[in-house]
């Protein structure tokens, strides 16, 4: 067996383990929904729809994947509950191939911009930072070379996690400390990436969300003075949520889609939590692809999304 496909066992073994709350959770509701029962009838349907809502997976997704198993099952009459699990799988798959979801399979920036510059937004909580570091750990293991900015400058703790983790990782960071102007900050990190022939530049922000219109403003003064440097800075927006916050994630992406515009996606703390439907109700109400997943602690922990693995480890039994 080849180092690849050691990796991918471990990451699927990481990607099973993360989301096993959420699997026994949900099959073990639908599982006491079809008990005894033959066919796909109202009742059932009724019950999965209350299954994928209590799972987090939003009630505009949820009536969207109940409308197409009702057309299926009016399709044909016969459908019996042994194909639900099947059935349901195979819509979720096509939702969330609708919702620009790509399959990543490596840590990766594209060969033609250089540096990559990504911009972390999110409340303070989320595992931003902890976000950070990981990416940084996994670029740098691609053979990439990244530098950091910790434009959070509001909370000393913030500045000093980062600090941290580029020292735990190894690689450069850019820091001015706290009360800094974090735009000033960006401006540095991209001059100082760009003279060290960075690949990556990952830049932390603050994540407070108790006055939009100060965060907007923030963060595009940030964007306007990254571009200075760099003239489509940054190439990658992208916002960290915690996952085991269900509707309360949601909420987040409203207010950070509405303040900026995201691109990319992490939800983080899968592990923790039976909220794992989440991933599929955020990709469809903001039609913003998922990049990156948390399933555990480790470094090795945050993993790229792939919609198909995700769905698979989903539903694996």
């Amino acid at each position: 067996m080849g180092i690849f496909n050691i990796f991918s066992k471990e990451k699927k073994e990481a990607l099973d383990e993360g989301l096993s709350k959420t699997k026994e959770s949900f099959f073990g509701k639908l599982g006491r929904a079809v008990a005894g029962k033959s066919k796909v009838d109202d009742e059932v349907l009724d019950d999965l729809e209350e299954i994928l809502i209590t799972s987090d997976v939003g009630v505009n997704t949820t009536l969207k994947i109940i409308e197409r198993i009702e057309e299926r099952v009016s399709k044909d009459k016969y459908l019996g509950t042994s194909e639900l699990d099947k059935i349901l799988k195979e819509e979720i798959v096509a939702l969330l191939e609708e919702n620009n979801s790509t399959d990543y399979k490596e840590f990766v920036v594209p060969e033609t911009t250089s540096p990559y510059v990504i911009m972390v937004v999110g409340v303070n909580g989320v595992g931003k930072t902890t976000t950070i570091g990981k990416l940084a750990y996994q670029f740098k293991k691609a053979g990439k070379k990244v530098v950091l900015g910790a434009s959070d400058t509001f909370r000393a703790a913030a500045v000093e996690q980062l600090i941290i983790w580029s020292e735990r990782v190894g690689v450069p960071i850019v820091n001015q400390g706290m009360n800094a102007d974090p735009a000033s900050v960006a401006f540095d990190t991209l001059q100082s990436a760009v003279a060290q022939n960075a690949d990556v530049v990952i830049i932390d922000t603050a994540g407070r969300l108790h006055n939009k219109v100060n965060l907007m403003n923030e963060l595009s003064k940030i964007k306007k003075v990254m571009q200075k440097v760099i003239p489509n800075a940054p190439h990658e927006i992208l916002l960290v949520l915690d996952g085991s916050t269900g509707q309360n994630a949601f909420e987040q992406a409203k207010q950070f889609t509405a303040a900026t515009e995201v691109n990319a996606l992490a939800l983080t703390k899968l592990d923790g939590t039976a909220k794992g439907g989440v991933v599929i109700g955020i990709s469809d109400q903001f039609k913003i692809p998922v990049k990156y997943i948390g399933v555990g602690e480790g470094m090795e922990h945050l993993q790229v999304f792939n919609r198909k693995e995700f769905v698979d480890s989903l539903f694996s039994k």
